[in-house]
């Protein structure tokens, strides 16, 4: 069993697995792609990724790669809790610029469904956080890009509290949306 949710903007999806549990713990089916497939999600994943984060208020982002190596994502956390953002970067769409979040952590066993053309990104929000992902295009250094997490003409709500994340230097070092030619295109 699984429950699909639409989030606020198309295409970026909620999963939720179904848990069978016990006196011994837990089982559950996290991927099924006949399951996937039925809900409209043919998805062909060839990657499977895992970050580790020390320290709360990382954040890894805004992240994409350019096509041919465009990725979907497929997110959920293994332990810890992280604010996972999705920002439409497709020009010609409705709803480009725009960001929808939704907090994923172990204890709520969620997922969210990231397709090609929204940059991608996530906050800790506990230590020791570690966070698996499935990509449907296998990672390419020439292709990948990214987005400043604070740009202010997308203005993500990044529960921050007025601290400084943890940022790698590239993240740091981002474009503003402005200044990018995005490769995507809104089929809208």
């Amino acid at each position: 069993m699984l429950e699909i949710s639409k989030l606020a903007l198309p295409d970026v999806l909620e999963l939720k697995p179904r848990k069978f549990g016990d006196d011994r713990g837990f089982f559950s089916e996290t991927f099924h792609r006949q399951r996937l497939a039925d809900h409209g999600i043919d998805t062909q994943w060839v990657q499977d990724n895992q970050s580790f984060s020390a320290e709360a208020y990382t954040l890894r982002g805004l992240h994409y790669q350019e096509p041919p190596f465009a990725q979907d994502k497929l997110v959920r956390v293994l332990r810890g809790r992280i604010l996972d953002v999705a920002v439409d970067i497709r020009a010609g769409s409705p709803s480009f610029g725009r960001w929808v979040a939704l907090e994923l952590s172990a204890r709520d066993f969620n997922q969210i469904l990231v397709p090609a053309g929204f940059a991608h990104g996530f906050l800790t929000l506990e230590p020791d956080t570690e966070v698996f992902y499935k990509v449907s295009a296998h990672y390419s250094p020439a292709h990948d890009r990214s987005i400043r997490y604070d740009d202010p003409d997308i203005g993500v709500a990044w529960p921050l509290d007025g601290r400084t994340p943890v940022l790698s230097a590239k993240d740091a070092e981002a474009p503003l949306l402005r200044d990018i030619e995005t490769p995507f295109r809104s089929e809208a």
